[in-house]
């Protein structure tokens, strides 16, 4: 769906009354309305933007992201829909120091998914251990049992991982999903590699 000038002026309009700094962590804005150090430039890039200039680029980048193919597949009912990879048009800047905490966090998560599937692959400690219902694990359509005692080099099941990120503060970051079996964007990437 476009999003249109209107329905970002309306959503302003009625979120005017209640003080930004309270509802979410503004990634650009320090509590006080300052922007941090980070934003400097992408800051002064927007003022001098209009709403509807924004809205005709957020448009034009959807556009060619469906002209792309760069979508996902949802999985409903009867069936599955195509829809876009979802885009913000105003990046995520992260600093060095807040761009190491999460590079450790997302390094210490795969490491993690790696031996956790390692061991639903051979001694099933997690299982045993009353941690996991087995079923949870055995009768999941992605558990493979032919897998079981396979020693995949360097113990890695998962070769890419990708990992959704949602921030709360300045230095809190919370997983809302991984995604290791096929990251979304995996295959416009290597698309693209190979052009």
């Amino acid at each position: 769906m476009a999003l249109s000038a209107e329905r970002i002026r309306v959503e302003e309009t009625a979120e005017a009354s209640s003080p930004p700094f309270h509802r979410f962590f503004d990634e650009m804005r320090a509590p006080d309305g300052t922007v941090r150090h980070a934003y400097a430039e992408l800051a002064g890039l927007l003022d001098n933007l209009s709403i509807d200039s924004l809205v005709t680029k957020q448009n034009a980048a959807e556009e060619l992201f469906r002209r792309l193919g760069i979508t996902f597949a949802v999985y409903a009912e009867g069936g599955s829909t195509e829809r876009l990879i979802p885009f913000d048009l105003i990046p995520r800047i992260l600093d060095r120091s807040e761009w190491d905490l999460v590079e450790r966090g997302c390094i210490q998560r795969v490491k993690a998914i790696n031996v956790f599937l390692y061991d639903i692959y051979h001694d099933q400690e997690i299982i045993k251990a009353g941690l996991v219902p087995p079923e949870l694990i055995l009768l999941n359509p992605a558990f493979r049992p032919e897998m079981l005692g396979i020693e995949p080099p360097n113990n890695v099941y998962a070769h890419i991982a990708g990992i959704d990120l949602i921030r709360t503060g300045e230095r809190d970051f919370f997983v809302l999903e991984d995604l290791s079996a096929r990251p979304p964007g995996c295959p416009t990437c290597s698309r693209t590699a190979r052009s």
